[in-house]
């Protein structure tokens, strides 16, 4: 597993107003949006192209586009929507699939509720959006799940990691016999007790949508 901490001034300026607790929601979800669209251009740094023979104004040349099966961009609900149309805006011609994940906060296990991808991922490139790497252990099972079913190649872009949560989710990926990298904003200190990312932003689904029951 290879983990990329995108290392720019723009990007740790937005990560700044993301974790300041004055920020609303409207102002999280366009930081966070801006801030994919940074992570992005770094995360598809390996994105599969072929070459195109296209004729300019000038002259016949040869170029690349994205090669089929085109890549699928997978958020996690539900936070991971509010990084979909940051990843999109780059990856306009890509496909979307939907992943629903749940962490039980007593065991801290992740457990799937709904899933909208195709059955057949033989040969895909996957871009994975989870706001938060916090125990690895949602992650792990979102890849687990679209290895099974048979993608190649896969690429999580996440807004924050902490160390711990990197190193359980390479423990749960053993075995794996597919590249994995994983992109962030920052590389934090650690997780508290209750495995929340410090400093972290809090809850990244609630500071996007609100707190919902």
């Amino acid at each position: 597993m290879r983990t990329l901490v995108v290392d720019h001034p723009l990007v740790a300026h937005k990560l700044t107003v993301l974790r300041d607790q004055t920020t609303d929601s409207p102002t999280f979800r366009n930081l966070a949006d801006e801030l994919v669209t940074l992570l992005a251009y770094e995360a598809t740094r390996d994105v599969r192209v072929e070459a195109s023979e296209i004729v300019t104004p000038v002259a016949p040349t040869t170029g690349v586009k994205l090669a089929s099966p085109r890549p699928l961009v997978v958020p996690i609900l539900r936070a991971g929507l509010g990084m979909l149309d940051g990843m999109m805006r780059l990856l306009p011609t890509a496909e979307v699939g939907f992943l629903g994940m749940v962490r039980n906060e007593e065991t801290l296990e992740a457990s799937t509720y709904a899933e909208r991808l195709p059955d057949d991922l033989s040969g895909r490139q996957c871009y994975v959006l989870d706001p938060m790497l916090a125990t690895g252990g949602t992650l792990a099972a979102a890849i687990r799940f679209l290895t099974d079913r048979g993608a190649d190649h896969i690429t999580a872009v996440c807004l924050l990691a902490a160390p711990e949560g990197c190193a359980r989710l390479e423990e749960l990926l053993t075995g794996l016999d597919v590249p994995v990298t994983v992109v962030t904003a920052a590389m934090d200190e650690r997780l508290n007790d209750k495995g929340y990312i410090v400093p972290g932003l809090g809850d990244a689904g609630d500071r996007l949508y609100g707190v919902v029951g």
